[in-house]
């Protein structure tokens, strides 16, 4: 799920040198923690949080195939 997300966010920003993810996993969860370039936050998040939303939704369906739950954070 790591891959994933650092692959989709990637292709949305301008600076993809920059998209660092990191994995705090538990016994049945995971939160995934996502890092950009600062001039890049905007294009992750999207209006009205729409591109995260959809990237929490492909995670969420990506970690509920494998029997967990995730969260994705994005730190600025």
């Amino acid at each position: 799920m790591k891959e994933l997300l650092e692959t989709l966010a990637q292709a949305l920003v301008d600076k993809p040198e920059d998209v660092e993810v990191s994995q705090i996993e538990g016994e049945r969860s995971m939160i995934l923690q996502l890092k950009v370039a600062p001039e890049d936050v905007g294009k992750v998040i999207g209006k009205e949080g729409r591109i995260a939303k959809a990237l929490r939704t492909i995670i969420k369906a990506s970690a509920t195939k494998e029997g967990k739950k995730a969260m994705v954070e994005i730190l600025d």
